[in-house]
């Protein structure tokens, strides 16, 4: 068996845009923690919020702290299709590595989630960006899912009304939020 081994249910972690566009039906959901890892804005994006001409930023996990996010749980029989659809949706240049973590329910369980981290080694891992760099790719980013400040401004509008404090995005999404008033 692969590390994506046999259960009656299935969860995925969620810590940006899955957070409030899952895409995929789920019998439910809730607040988790991951630990080991933490969500970053640290992803050259040349397809969803940005091109090869014009890159954008879009979060992944990147080794190291804890990240607060949604975990969804799939019935065994959507499994495979779940599986599929997220493959192709978060795999399109292969930047991440698709891997079983342990996460920590809000109702105190412990399972094992699917989540994205980050493949540090591939050429679009940003690695730590100071906030004024961040903030140009983000502004300048535009791709086939939409502008890269919405995507900013949703994570950050959805992590705030589940009380997630994230004091990195929280800064950017201020500056970015100044700019369209």
């Amino acid at each position: 068996m692969s590390d994506l081994e046999y259960t009656a249910t299935h969860w995925v972690f969620g810590y940006g845009s899955l957070i409030w566009n899952p895409g995929f039906p789920h019998v439910s959901a809730q607040q988790g923690l991951l630990r080991g890892a933490h969500r970053s804005l640290s992803i050259v994006s040349h397809h969803h919020r940005g091109t090869v001409e014009q890159p954008g930023l879009v979060f992944g996990l990147t080794r190291g702290g804890a990240c607060r996010g949604m975990v969804f749980e799939v019935a065994d029989a959507q499994w495979p299709d779940v599986y599929a659809y997220l493959h192709e949706r978060e795999q399109v240049t292969s930047v991440y590595r698709d891997v079983m973590r342990p996460v920590r329910l809000a109702d105190g369980r412990a399972i094992k989630a699917l989540a994205f981290l980050v493949d540090e080694r591939h050429e679009q891992f940003a690695g730590h960006l100071s906030l004024e760099q961040q903030l140009a790719m983000v502004r300048a980013g535009v791709g086939i899912s939409g502008r890269n400040v919405d995507y900013v401004l949703n994570t950050y509008k959805y992590l705030r009304e589940l009380g997630i404090r994230d004091r990195q995005l929280m800064a950017l999404a201020d500056l970015l939020a100044k700019e369209a008033a």
